[in-house]
């Protein structure tokens, strides 16, 4: 078995924000299961230590497990003696907010068949009592929005240096924009080698078209204020919990300016140290001499 996988046990009151935190930790690529009796952990953990796709498990644990609670810390030890990080993070929050958070839900508490909300809180606080001592943080939702619990999860867990994944697409204004784009950025001011004779069928992947575009003034304006842009919004964008960003990048027809500006700022946020994903959408469309 391999050992050296982080897990994360998310467990805590009903309605505290436990499913948000999963949530959360699935954004940030774990493999999360929810409501799995925690005697079968150490089986899943060995199964996912056996794919390569699998680096991080989070695993959700809380009253509705019933009788197969019993144990659990011992489970966590097991899985720590074994090789691996192990954190638990109990969600809490004020009685009469969860009373208030279920009463807007609708929804039932899994201790109170009857409607009793209030008792039902003093008997799942009892039977977690011991998850709550076990805890390696312990976080009171009780004046968090969903926002701020998400910030509280991705301050806790991706302390590894993980970083968000920036995927730059390019593309050509005239096949429609990206549906995914999170930002758009226009070049269609800057100067076409569409209208160069001899650029026209190349690609901004090629050399003398690259420095067509990006060796003028304004291009290389657009990368500096772009890049500080960047500087000031990439970081934010991290602490609020997104996983990705998918940056457009268009022109008329996708093939040459969009495509050596994307070029280029794949080449400026590695050196930054981003995940990056880089794709031209539009670069193996044909391409048609202008009309006369």
């Amino acid at each position: 078995m391999l050992c050296g996988m982080q897990i994360v046990v998310v467990t805590g009151m009903s309605g505290a924000g436990r499913s948000t935190a999963l949530h959360a930790l699935e954004d940030l690529g774990f493999y999360c299961v929810d409501n799995l009796p925690p005697s079968l952990a150490p089986e899943l953990i060995a199964l996912a230590a056996g794919e390569a796709s699998v680096e991080r498990v989070g695993l959700g644990v809380d009253v509705r497990n019933g009788a197969f609670l019993a144990g659990t810390e011992g489970v966590i030890e097991a899985l720590r003696e074994g090789g691996h990080s192990v954190e638990v993070l109990f969600f809490d929050a004020a009685d009469p907010v969860l009373v208030r958070r279920y009463s807007e839900s609708r929804r039932p508490h899994p201790l109170a068949p009857d409607g009793d909300l209030l008792e039902a809180i003093r008997a799942e606080r009892e039977r977690l009592s011991l998850l709550r001592e076990e805890a390696s943080h312990v976080i009171d939702t009780t004046r968090y929005s969903v926002h701020d619990l998400k910030r509280e999860v991705v301050a806790h867990v991706a302390s590894d240096g993980r970083r968000m994944v920036v995927r730059i697409v390019s593309f050509g204004f005239k096949y429609g924009l990206p549906v995914d784009a999170d930002l758009v950025f226009d070049l269609r001011y800057l100067p076409n080698p569409y209208f160069v004779d001899e650029l026209r069928p190349k690609t901004g992947q090629d050399a003398d078209v690259a420095s067509y575009v990006l060796e003028r003034e304004e291009a290389q304006e657009l990368l500096d204020d772009v890049g500080r842009f960047f500087n000031h919004t990439l970081p934010r964008y991290e602490r609020e919990g997104k996983a990705y960003l998918t940056v457009a990048i268009g022109c008329t027809g996708g093939r040459h300016r969009s495509v050596a500006v994307a070029e280029e700022l794949h080449k400026r946020f590695a050196e930054a140290g981003y995940t990056l994903h880089l794709e031209h959408r539009d670069v193996g469309r044909k391409v048609y001499p202008p009309k006369k």
